[in-house]
């Protein structure tokens, strides 16, 4: 069974970045310039499928672990990291965990950028 799931992920997530890729592309036209709108629709509509994938399952469609997975980690997490990272700061907050989703929520950002500058400056410092 792992050994499907993980192959159901990495099938997923090649299609989510594929149209990762294409939609932000699209989005991102050579008028739009200065704000990133590729990648913030994606964000956006990420978050918004994966809200009705997760309560379509859990409502209505009986899916496999397999088809789960596909669709939310693989899919889903190809398209954007963002919308499981909503998903789990809405699974806090609807378990009233606000301090933890208030928490989760500013460190995923702040410490995410903070790394990605670190990641720059070690590169840099080597490189440069």
């Amino acid at each position: 069974m792992r050994t499907m799931i993980l192959a159901a992920v990495g099938v997923g997530g090649a299609i989510g970045s594929m149209a990762r890729y294409l939609i932000a592309g699209w989005v991102q036209s050579p008028v739009w310039t200065g704000f990133p709108y590729g990648i913030f629709i994606v964000n956006v509509s990420g978050g918004f499928v994966m809200g009705l994938l997760v309560e379509g399952m859990a409502l209505k469609f009986n899916v496999s672990p397999v088809t789960r997975a596909f669709l939310t980690t693989g899919i889903m997490g190809g398209y954007t990291t963002f919308s499981t990272f909503s998903l789990e700061a809405a699974l806090l907050i609807e378990r009233h965990a606000y301090g933890q989703a208030a928490a989760y929520i500013t460190g995923s950002a702040l410490l995410s950028i903070i790394a990605l500058f670190a990641g720059l400056w070690l590169m840099r410092l080597i490189y440069a």
